[in-house]
């Protein structure tokens, strides 16, 4: 059995997770506050969630394709990511942005404002109170959205195949090869690297629940 697809999927599904991490996580305390375009913006970065992932993946063709400015630019750097394992990355990380993005934004709107506020009277810019009252606050909800935007790249589909491809030992993750074995009629392959997700999203819904949990207990002791 070709473990390519699994290491594929792992390695993509990391990196997407890493950057999705960190920009889902600005862009909710960017926005969190906000007054005026708020919905305008939680509109635009909520997009990817409810469109089609082929939609998705058609989009970063153009936006990445050779005929794009961005797509010249990459290429002449030799960094271009069609047809690549970088490629399946950020359709991933373009997919899960949004799951991230949302649940990182409740879980900092939930902290109390009276600790904002108290942060501010002892003289905290906005950064030192995000990193020492805002994030500690909401951490629990916080990491429950990195394992769901985790779990979401990790299964990523339409998006993937229409950037990445579907190149075995290249870009074929364990979602493309499901799809290539039943397409073959190797039914028994397609099996297994089910299974294989099955499980794994699986202990990502357990994770979720420990930390909801977990919030809850923290939540009622205070």
């Amino acid at each position: 059995m070709d473990f390519s697809p699994f290491i594929i999927s792992l390695k993509a599904a990391c990196c997407a997770t890493l950057l999705t991490f960190f920009l889902g996580l600005l862009a909710a305390w960017l926005i969190a506050p906000m007054k005026r375009g708020k919905s305008l913006l939680d509109g635009l970065f909520s997009l990817p969630m409810v469109l089609p992932p082929t939609v998705v993946g058609f989009f970063l063709l153009l936006l990445f394709g050779n005929n794009s400015l961005l797509g010249k630019f990459l290429d002449a750097l030799r960094m271009g990511v069609i047809f690549t394992w970088q490629g399946a990355a950020v359709a991933s990380m373009v997919v899960s942005f949004p799951i991230m993005y949302r649940t990182a934004r409740g879980a900092l709107e939930q902290v109390d404002e009276n600790l904002i506020h108290a942060a501010r009277t002892l003289g905290m810019n906005e950064f030192q109170i995000l990193l020492r009252v805002m994030l500690p606050a909401s951490w629990p909800g916080i990491m429950a959205g990195t394992i769901l935007a985790f779990a979401r790249a990790l299964g990523e589909f339409g998006a993937t195949i229409m950037l990445a491809g579907n190149i075995p030992g290249k870009t074929q993750t364990m979602s493309v090869a499901i799809y290539t074995a039943v397409q073959s009629g190797n039914r028994a392959l397609a099996y297994r690297w089910t299974a294989v997700i099955m499980a794994m999203s699986f202990v990502t819904i357990l994770l979720m629940n420990y930390l909801t949990d977990h919030r809850k207990s923290k939540r009622r002791s205070g």
